[in-house]
């Protein structure tokens, strides 16, 4: 056979028995890539198949740009879901006061007072120098504290007996502070000095409850005692002034400033500025709640302040001015520091105004 045919008949057979072969690689490589792209999809034992294979480096770089890239566009895409989801803050206007639901923040007055009750008085003549609604009874807040002091030094009960804070002391109603926990202990004297100077609540609850025949006894007294100094717009209901239920008018108040003013422990304590007290062995001390008694340009002889929101920010005051004693109410003001103001305004207006001073007075009127 020629040399020819025989390399033909070679090349024939070769490729009848390697065409299987080579089929069967083909169709394993087939089989074999959809494997690389999931290693390309996925973290853990499929990436690391892939590796095995010499594509290690590659193949793990690969998949943690794309894994860090995918997580940075879901972080944009959760922030940018977030922003569009925030909501929008709500301006929520403040709730009016019993003044404001009277009307009586419609009452203008020449000195362009801040609160909406004013009432100046000689305290010697008892002549009226400035009055803006002052026969309107309001919530006292904390200016009930006062009377609190006048019932407990009325009373004659031992000023060194050690009184209890207990759980009746707590203000559940309004969540009020209080820098006395349950079980704090102090005399009585000491509960009436930070009453009546930084308008302790629980202080001022523990004097009326321990009060011979409890707190209802105690209201009793109080409401009594107003009547007695002439207070007949007045109504109290608890020795601490967190009720909005305690109510007076600011010629009322003025009535009350006077007769506390015959008080030395209340004109000492109501206007001192720093006092420590010891409840359970460790100081605490306390600081007015009137800044203007730190004001060397003023001479107070007694002073109380109060708040809650349905009163607004109150302030009675025993002053001297121009050597005359002067007292002043101011009942619902608006802003922390207004009533402060509103008493520098008056103090101005009298050290500026001869007829004033003289006996023409001044009254508010309504628009």
């Amino acid at each position: 056979m020629p040399k020819s045919a025989l390399a033909l008949l070679f090349s024939m057979v070769f490729a009848v028995f390697s065409a299987p072969a080579a089929l069967a690689k083909e169709v394993l490589a087939d089989a074999a890539q959809p494997k690389k792209a999931s290693a390309h999809k996925s973290v853990g034992a499929k990436a690391k198949i892939v590796a095995s294979h010499g594509g290690r480096k590659r193949v793990i770089a690969d998949h943690k740009r794309k894994n860090t890239n995918g997580a940075a566009i879901h972080k944009r895409k959760t922030a940018h879901k977030r922003a569009l989801a925030a909501p929008v803050a709500e301006v929520i206007p403040a709730k009016p006061t019993f003044g404001d639901m009277a009307g009586l923040n419609h009452t203008h007055d020449p000195l362009d007072l801040k609160s909406n009750v004013a009432f100046v008085m000689d305290q010697a003549t008892s002549e009226v120098l400035f009055d803006k609604n002052s026969r309107v009874a309001l919530p006292m807040a904390s200016i009930t504290k006062l009377m609190t002091a006048l019932v407990v030094l009325d009373s004659q009960q031992d000023m060194n007996e050690i009184l209890e804070v207990t759980s009746q002391d707590v203000d559940y109603e309004r969540n009020s502070g209080s820098r006395l926990r349950v079980g704090a202990q102090l005399s009585r004297t000491d509960m009436l000095h930070i009453a009546l100077m930084s308008s302790e609540n629980r202080a001022a609850s523990a004097l009326g409850r321990s009060y011979p025949g409890g707190l209802s006894n105690f209201v009793k007294r109080m409401n009594e005692k107003a009547r007695m100094i002439g207070m007949t717009d007045t109504v109290y209901v608890d020795s601490t002034g967190l009720s909005s239920r305690n109510v007076a008018s600011a010629r009322d108040l003025a009535k009350l400033v006077s007769a506390a003013y015959n008080y030395p422990i209340v004109r000492q304590y109501s206007t001192d500025t720093r006092y420590i007290v010891e409840p359970g062995g460790r100081a605490l001390q306390y600081s007015t709640s009137n800044g203007l008694v730190k004001n060397p340009e003023w001479d107070i002889g007694l002073q109380k302040t109060g708040y809650i929101s349905e009163a607004g920010r109150c302030l009675v005051m025993q002053a001297k001015i121009e050597g005359r004693p002067v007292v002043m109410v101011f009942l619902d003001s608006k802003g922390k520091q207004s009533r402060l103001g509103d008493a520098g305004r008056v103090r101005k207006w009298l050290q500026t105004s001869p007829s004033t001073l003289s006996g023409t007075h001044v009254v508010a009127k309504q628009s």
